[in-house]
């Protein structure tokens, strides 16, 4: 299994001139229809796809109720899920208004063996031309660092080998820290 990456050529205007830059962003996958999930699961399980449907629609209805009263609700699995609020600072107690708060947000903490599956999935990179032509294909030699939003760093969780991983050629862009997606 990998991931899979486009990065293709574009022109930016990085300063006061344009300049050409490879830009990746994730190759769009398909969205996996959620019968197959259960189907799936029903496989792995041994148990009837309709009994883990309804203990998953259960299970939903108690995150969502647990997250909503401002619980930290485990996701067995995968990690743990909260909500939480983006806000503006102010410096005086009469400012404080429901007014700062600028974003609601879904706040998802992976589990360990899921930041361990991704930092030893490959990453195949696909690069391309302005016109989408393949110019070349690469394979991650990186690390395998996984961005930690909570604590604003790396994580160091997993053992940084890469299945299937390859050289260590890397197609970089200027924008580090920008989401391309």
């Amino acid at each position: 299994m990998s991931i899979k990456v486009i990065a293709q050529r574009r022109q930016l205007k990085i300063g006061k001139k344009p300049s050409n830059r490879f830009v990746m962003r994730p190759d769009l996958y398909s969205a996996v229809n959620e019968k197959k999930v259960f189907a799936e699961a029903a496989t792995h399980s041994g148990i009837s796809a309709g009994v883990i449907k309804a203990a998953w629609d259960a299970a939903g209805e108690v995150i969502r109720t647990w997250a909503t009263e401002g619980h930290s609700v485990p996701l067995p699995g995968l990690g743990t899920m909260r909500f939480g609020v983006r806000s503006k600072a102010v410096e005086n107690l009469e400012d404080v208004k429901a007014g700062l708060i600028t974003t609601r947000r879904i706040v998802f903490t992976p589990s360990v063996d899921v930041k361990d599956e991704l930092k030893n999935t490959s990453i195949q990179i696909t690069c391309l031309d302005e016109q989408g032509n393949v110019l070349k294909r690469v394979t991650s030699g990186d690390s395998g660092e996984i961005e930690d939003p909570e604590n604003g760093n790396q994580s160091q969780s997993g053992n940084g080998g890469n299945q299937g991983g390859g050289g260590n050629t890397r197609v970089d862009d200027d924008n580090s820290g920008m989401d391309q997606n």
